[in-house]
């Protein structure tokens, strides 16, 4: 093999459905490795919301856009095919920052190997970018304790199920916000959630006071939308809100008007929203915290893999409508 295919983005989106339009399919000579060096082929990767914004031209978020005719970011996991460098070997698993394409030459800078005897799918659901979001979100911000109610929108989602779980873990009450009857039965008879709530009904206020009669006390927010508000107004004096993802208003050019900042004074609430690189130091910590639940069978996920590196192209857009089941993931 003399080449390998990639795809780089060329146009941003501007506010419609993603397309092949937006990128480009091209075929790459395969790289030379030089000392220090290790190639791995990329077997998975992961298609995560945060990509919506790293296609805009936004240069005042938290990490740079991609640039237009560069590689399409993304993260992945690989096995290392040729290797000179003394820490990485042939037959390695690495994860990481590897972008849309089917091979990736690295120093090591950025990867991390992959010990953990669990499938690709597995690693990417739980142990990658889900998982630490999610331990990262729910700790350090949602402080969550042994008895008050939670509720996390996106709660089917690849980071909104791993929340919920450990929430539930540490003896929390748990509702999750999904978009079908079908998500609210398996966060509810899968994982134990104490309840759902789907976001289309005509009746959320309602159907959100009957599941937290006693308030709520953490808000995980991944979606954004009618419910966001619904669920503020039933914030506890003290409650803790941490925003990690808004989807609802990504593919909009003018995003929702939030919640009333007059509560946040009155019940003291605390409003955080983060990203996982200011935090990707504390990896190893994030997943000491988190591999426990793991191993004593405290957290289950599900996979929805799409097949071959061009299907990206369209499968971002089931995070707009809601049809993804579990991680999305790319088979390479």
């Amino acid at each position: 093999m003399t080449t390998y295919t990639a795809i780089n983005l060329i146009a941003r989106p501007t506010g419609g459905p993603i397309g092949p339009e937006l990128f480009d399919v091209v075929q790459l000579d395969m790289p030379t490795v030089g000392d220090g060096q290790f190639l791995v082929k990329q077997n998975h990767m992961s298609l995560d919301p945060a990509m919506f914004g790293w296609m805009s031209p936004d240069t005042e978020s938290y990490i740079p856009p991609v640039a237009l005719g560069d590689v399409m970011r993304s993260s992945g996991i690989g096995e290392i095919v040729e290797s000179n460098h003394p820490d990485f070997h042939v037959g390695d698993r690495v994860m990481g920052m590897m972008g849309w394409k089917e091979y990736h030459l690295s120093d090591g800078t950025g990867l991390n190997k992959v010990s953990a005897p669990l499938p690709d799918e597995a690693i990417l659901s739980v142990f990658a970018l889900p998982g630490l979001t999610a331990t990262q979100g729910l700790y350090s911000i949602g402080k969550p304790k042994k008895g008050e109610t939670l509720v996390v929108s996106g709660a089917a989602g690849s980071v909104g199920s791993i929340v919920g779980q450990l929430a539930k873990a540490d003896g929390l009450t748990v509702i999750g916000v999904v978009g079908s009857d079908e998500k609210a039965d398996w966060i509810i008879n899968e994982l134990g959630f104490d309840g759902a709530v789907n976001y289309k009904s005509a009746n959320l206020a309602e159907e959100l006071a009957k599941l937290t009669p006693r308030g709520v006390d953490v808000y995980f927010e991944n979606t954004g939308g009618p419910i966001q508000h619904h669920v503020f107004d039933r914030m506890n004096a003290h409650g803790r809100i941490a925003v990690c993802g808004l989807i609802a208003d990504y593919p909009k050019q003018t995003p929702d008007l939030g919640p009333n900042w007059i509560p946040i004074i009155k019940k003291r609430l605390t409003v955080q929203g983060f990203t996982m690189p200011d935090h990707f130091g504390e990896i190893p910590a994030l997943l000491e915290k988190l591999t426990p639940y793991v191993m004593a069978g405290k957290i289950k996920h599900r996979a929805h893999v799409l097949d071959g590196l061009p299907s990206a192209m369209t499968g971002l857009n089931l995070f707009f409508t809601g049809k993804n089941k579990g991680k999305l993931i790319v088979k390479i």
